[in-house]
């Protein structure tokens, strides 16, 4: 299928790696340009050149990229003055971290809320205008399936991306809609990436048992019996942004091999 984006521009964040990296992959595999943007200059370069190699064997897209701290004003700023103008946004910043919240302060609760609620309302407000007077606008929040299914050691989580839910449910459903903006968050479960064999170590270390048991535990428990992997994501991102999706928008997309044992 054609997605119809060939030669947009992207902005994708958090893209050096994982889910990010996957959404950045998938566009690029559409001939979407895109400009990526991590903290870590390092791998964030290696995923720029392994962009740039795939876009040769594909669309031959151009890829940008800036290492910045997308949650910070200077960050937004750095990356601003390379490119002003995006078609496609995709939103995405590290989760908190795990834990009791009896333990954490005003400061843990301001950071969660500004990397995950006020960083993406940023980046939307920096956009969307520019989308709207072009007539075409795809902004995809990678936020989580612990808005639909809170996990109690999450709570930073929880409350700082549904938060950022809330706010998407009005905007989607603004003025924008009429212009050909759609706003959109994509969900993710259990994925095979850092973050989650981050938390799983930690559970690990938590329980005295080996981390393998503790994933194989977790793989159990999704009715899919796997990890997602960070192309299939890509690819669910990628339709959400493509032609076809015009009239999907302020929905909460839910990815997680049938975790959610919901009817709705």
């Amino acid at each position: 299928m054609d997605l119809g984006i060939a030669g947009k521009w992207a902005l994708v964040c958090g893209a050096s790696k994982g889910l990010g990296f996957g959404c950045a992959q998938a566009l690029v595999h559409e001939g979407v340009n895109v400009l990526i943007v991590a903290r870590g200059a390092e791998a964030l370069e290696t995923a720029a050149s392994k962009l740039i190699a795939e876009s040769t064997r594909h669309e031959s897209s151009s890829v940008q990229f800036v290492a910045a701290d997308i949650t910070t004003d200077a960050g937004r700023a750095a990356v601003f003055a390379v490119r002003k103008d995006f078609d496609i946004v995709v939103t995405n910043a590290g989760g908190p971290p795990p834990g009791d919240f009896r333990d954490w302060d005003r400061d843990a609760w301001i950071k969660a809320v500004d990397a995950n609620m006020l960083t993406p309302i940023a980046l939307i407000k920096a956009t969307v205008d520019g989308m709207a007077a072009r007539g075409f606008g795809r902004i995809v929040n990678i936020t989580s399936s612990a808005v639909k299914s809170p996990i109690d050691i999450l709570g930073l989580s929880n409350g700082a991306r549904s938060g950022l839910t809330g706010f998407v449910a009005g905007v989607a459903r603004s003025k924008l809609a009429a212009q050909g903006v759609t706003i959109n968050n994509l969900l993710p479960g259990s994925f095979d990436t850092d973050r989650l064999r981050g938390n799983l170590s930690g559970t690990a270390q938590k329980t005295g048992q080996p981390l393998e048991a503790v994933m194989d535990a977790r793989r159990k428990g999704i009715p899919a019996q796997r990890f997602g992997n960070p192309q299939e994501f890509g690819a669910i991102c990628a339709f959400l942004c493509s032609t076809q999706a015009g009239y999907m928008t302020g929905q909460n997309v839910l990815a997680d091999g049938g975790a959610f044992p919901g009817t709705f």
